[in-house]
């Protein structure tokens, strides 16, 4: 007769559906920051843009971040997932296959101690707030039409290719060393290049919402970037793929980094405005959440300071002043600044990544020790030519999201303007949601008896109709 020594709790022990590989307190947590990272999108940066804009695009901006967050999900798992995280074609892109089979979805996922299923949707919500953010850079005026081909293509041949080269283990930039903890060059780099190259391409806003575009509800604006911000903890947390120490510090860092950063932004507002912007401070939360997302889980809390205090005042520096003097930016109509918030501050991020990236955190987060030095830690440490090496791929990376987005995001607009074009007509953009959905925002007693009846099988406010047709010279179906 055999005689076990101990035996584990019955809700411990494993068993057919949670098998010995498997770890329940991780998989709880990697769950858990999948969520967070969906609300990020849902509602978070939904009711953000839905708020930042004016009244008349309030429902057309939340479409859009709805719509992208659904198609997205629904391509990765039918081929998003295995091109950017699946078996190697090639050393920039998976092999094309679905991530819908139950024998797949149950077995360990390619690093942390749970399921493919858990992995795929954990990225998943990751993919679908990089198209998110890319919207942010074209509300006002595109046809929604043109976003609908345009999510799952720029999905499909931009983002796929650089969660291949720098997240999945077979990348080339993943095998070069490239530090990018959470999304700085994945999510951040590439939205804000594809936005603003997509924003060329479709073109401005009419002149007076360009001049004029005030907030229709700021505590809206505010309650979204408050979801934005502390959502941030799943997406920051969840990517050591364990509940360890690394996690706890890549959180507090995110949130240190965050804080200074909005603090910085505030201040520059103060001194040379006079004034404390509501805008501006959401603004800086971000340039600080994207500026510690490369970083999070590999710097020192000392860091953390220091990339929030430069996340708050670089990005201050370009939007406020560059931006207004270059021609080249003016005339690129970037809705809610992501150039600034995203491109550059993800830049910014890498860079900094490169300079005070610790060892032993970086060990601790690769798995891999003599590797991921930091330029000043090589420097101390004797090191100096692995912390050059270091600066240099993290320049590498760069380089590599903005060509290819330039490049795939031009050659997608271009090949969407074939079929639908990519902007509403003067006409619609006059009216704004009415026009592309039929719909408004915010129905106030006793505006009916301001309605007429329009083409689009609702009412328009007449002061809100193009003159000719507020005179009575409505067009019917």
């Amino acid at each position: 007769m055999t005689r076990t020594l101990f035996s584990l709790p019955a809700n411990l022990a494993p068993d057919e559906a949670s098998p010995e590989w498997m770890n329940k307190g991780d998989n709880a947590w990697q769950l858990t920051a999948a969520t967070l990272v969906g609300l990020q999108s849902i509602p978070g940066l939904l009711i953000l843009y839905g708020g930042s804009v004016k009244k008349k695009w309030a429902v057309n901006s939340a479409f859009m971040v709805l719509y992208a967050f659904a198609c997205v999900l629904v391509c990765w798992v039918l081929w998003g997932y295995r091109l950017s995280f699946g078996d190697k074609l090639v050393s920039f892109l998976g092999k094309p296959n679905v991530a819908l089979d139950g024998e797949y979805l149950i077995h360990p996922a390619f690093l942390g101690s749970f399921p493919n299923a858990t992995m795929v949707f954990f990225q998943g919500v990751f993919a679908a707030i990089t198209l998110v953010l890319i919207a942010g850079a074209l509300l006002g005026r595109m046809n929604f039409y043109a976003w609908l081909l345009f999510v799952p293509l720029w999905l499909t041949f931009s983002y796929t290719i650089t969660a291949f080269s720098i997240w999945c283990p077979d990348g080339f930039l993943a095998k070069m060393g490239l530090i990018d903890y959470s999304g700085g060059y994945v999510i951040h780099l590439s939205s804000g290049v594809a936005g603003f190259t997509a924003a060329y391409w479709v073109g401005p806003r009419l002149t007076a919402d360009r001049e004029r575009f005030p907030p229709n509800n700021i505590l809206l604006m505010l309650a979204g970037g408050g979801l934005l911000w502390m959502g941030w903890t799943g997406f920051n947390g969840g990517d050591p793929y364990v509940v360890g120490t690394d996690a706890s510090l890549a959180v507090l860092n995110t949130h240190v980094c965050t804080a200074t950063s909005l603090l910085t932004w505030l201040a520059l507002d103060l001194v040379f405005f006079k004034k404390p912007s509501v805008i501006g401070a959401v603004q800086g939360m971000i340039t600080g959440l994207v500026c510690i997302t490369p970083a999070a889980g590999v710097v020192q809390g000392w860091a953390a300071i220091l990339m929030g205090l430069c996340s708050g005042s670089i990005p201050w520096f370009t939007m406020m002043v560059v931006h207004k003097r270059s021609e080249l930016l003016q005339k690129v109509d970037d809705t809610m600044a992501v150039l600034h918030t995203h491109a550059i501050a993800g830049s910014l991020g890498g860079i900094l990544s490169g300079l005070f990236a610790v060892p032993k955190l970086s060990a601790l987060f690769y798995g891999v020790p003599l590797h991921y030095v930091g330029l000043f830690y090589g420097l101390a440490y004797g090191r100096a030519g692995a912390g050059l090496r270091q600066i240099g791929v993290q320049l590498l990376g760069i380089l590599f999201v903005v060509v290819l987005n330039v490049v795939s995001t031009s050659i997608i607009c271009l090949l969407v303007q074939l079929i639908v074009p990519l902007r509403m007509s003067e006409e619609d953009m006059e009216i704004g949601d009415e026009a592309a959905h039929g719909e408004e925002a915010y129905a106030i007693w006793g505006d009916e008896e301001d309605k007429v009846d329009t083409k689009y099988g609702g009412s328009a406010s007449k002061d809100k109709l193009p003159a000719s047709k507020a005179a009575g010279q409505v067009e019917m179906t």
